[in-house]
């Protein structure tokens, strides 16, 4: 006997519709699974065998025969053991269905027969949809997270008994139903604010001027300064998320198995920050078994490395590709994958190794070699990528003793918005670029035309201070910025003269 049931698998962060055959022959009992399996689907037969007996079914005394369709790609994962299960009791004649074509199945096993939920539920269902298959069968836990795919009838199961009841009759389970717009908004609330910051006022505006313009910034000042606290509240005034953005942002954690239970769909913009003893495959990326990296985990949000020098040079450089394309590609003998990583980079660090290097309360113990090499850890071509270097000074008493709330993120947000706004409209009809600091050298030309006083201003700043000439473009870009954030149409010497001021670290500025 022979049986077909659908089921899915991800490959990167999309979907593919993956046919689990049944075949039972009269031999000596066996059970063989053919399509490329890796070790976790090739223990299944464990999983389901037990399931079966102990959902009181018949497991066959007979060869069992799994074949995963397409065979030549690899299957990962435990999501097949539903599947498995099915097939097996439908080509033994213990399911009274006769076709399956029109539901995906999917879900873990365990031994006594309850299902278990797994990862990457979200890019099956919206590729299951996109395909016109009527519905899928899910664990319960993974029920509203599947629902986020509209137009796709998602029926919850909790065991595979009863898998078995609602194949036999259908209205034994309705379709589960989420409202996502009320999903949506409810989960675009920020549990924290600029408004609990105190002081600080020009690494605010730095940061502002980040947010508009989706430039990665540095921030640089001794222990305690708050560089912290800082850039954890720079997703709340990162400009509103789309729909679009909120699925594509959740399809990546679902992939990654770290999609919250109690999280249907992520509609903050994201904060990541991983430790700086860090490894390439965990920041960029792969494994034997490729996983998004925290690279892509930012996507669509921010990726904070504190204590930038303290990462491996290494790793660091690997960031640059990414950081240019907006993705990483990582290859293996047996296939390539593609992860999405539009982000903001926010970094920080001390200004010198023992961190008080221009502090008037501590004094400075390091001497100039040290710092030197201190600040040769960040490598020119990745400094090269970071638009925008601000300082950050101690916080003073009175500031800290002041109960005056600061300006909250919402309103910050409405001017990041606006500023953004205004980018969508500048450079509508050119794909590559979405906000100001994805202009190239060309685009600046097209785009940021500056007058005599901004250009009798930028020459004096190159030459006195000693900028380098990969400052140029990036000052000209955030100047832009600036002046999107001003609501003037063309950039003014003012614009030019705050933009030169984030410029702190380029080398020979900071060590004249």
């Amino acid at each position: 006997m022979l049986a077909k049931v659908i089921s899915s698998a991800v490959l990167g962060i999309d979907a593919y519709k993956v046919e689990v055959e049944a075949d039972i022959t009269p031999q000596l009992p066996a059970f063989a699974t053919v399509g490329l399996p890796d070790g976790a689907v090739k223990e299944s037969k464990e999983r389901v065998q037990s399931a079966i007996k102990n959902s009181e079914f018949i497991f066959p005394n007979k060869k069992v025969t799994i074949n995963l369709a397409p065979a030549d790609i690899r299957k990962e994962g435990s999501a097949f053991d539903l599947p498995m299960a099915i097939g097996i009791l439908a080509a033994t004649g213990q399911i009274m269905r006769e076709t399956f074509d029109d539901l995906v199945m999917l879900g873990e096993l365990s031994l006594d027969g309850t299902l278990k939920p797994i990862p990457g539920v979200l890019p099956m269902a919206m590729n299951i949809h996109k395909n016109g298959i009527r519905g899928m069968i899910v664990p319960r836990e993974n029920a509203s997270e599947a629902a986020m795919a509209e137009g796709l009838e998602v029926y919850p199961v909790g065991s595979l008994r009863e898998a078995v009841a609602f194949l036999e009759d259908e209205r034994l389970v309705a379709p589960f139903k989420i409202d996502m717009k009320a999903v949506f908004n409810t989960a675009r609330q920020y549990t924290i604010d600029f408004a609990e910051v105190k002081g600080q006022e020009s690494t605010k505006r730095a940061l502002e001027i980040a947010a508009a313009g989706g430039h990665n910034i540095i921030l640089v000042g001794p222990p305690g300064s708050g560089k912290t606290m800082l850039a954890r509240r720079l997703p709340t005034i990162l400009p509103d998320m789309t729909l679009e953005e909120a699925l594509e942002t959740t399809k990546i954690h679902s992939v990654a198995g770290i999609l919250p239970a109690d999280t249907p769909l992520i509609a903050t913009r994201t904060f990541r920050s991983p430790h700086h003893t860090i490894s390439d495959a965990g920041l960029i990326g792969g494994g034997r078994i490729p996983r998004p990296g925290e690279v892509s985990l930012s996507h669509n949000g921010v990726l904070f490395l504190d204590e930038l020098p303290e990462f491996r040079k290494d790793v660091l450089e690997m960031l640059r590709q990414p950081l240019e394309d907006g993705f990483v590609t990582i290859s293996r003998a047996m296939t390539s994958l593609t992860y999405p990583c539009k982000l903001m980079l926010a970094a920080a660090m001390n200004p010198c190794p023992c961190g008080y290097y221009g502090d008037i309360t501590h004094e400075c113990s390091c001497t100039p070699v040290q710092m030197q090499k201190y600040h040769s850890r960040i490598s020119g071509p990745l400094l090269d990528r970071i638009d925008i270097h601000i300082e950050v000074p101690a916080v003073k008493y009175k500031e800290l003793a002041d109960t005056t709330l600061a300006e909250k993120s919402e309103l910050i947000r409405e001017r990041v918005n606006a500023a953004r706004q205004h980018q969508h409209e500048r450079f509508a009809g050119h794909k590559h670029i979405h906000c100001n600091a994805h202009m190239e050298s060309k685009d600046i030309r097209d785009f940021c035309p500056l007058d005599e006083k901004s250009h009798d201003l930028l020459r004096t700043a190159i030459g006195r201070l000693g900028l380098s000439a990969r400052a140029y473009d990036r000052i000209i870009k955030v100047a832009r910025t600036i002046a999107d954030i001003d609501g003037i149409a063309n950039i003014q010497a003012a614009h030019i003269g705050e933009a030169i001021q984030y410029r702190s670290l380029d080398r020979n500025l900071w060590m004249n």
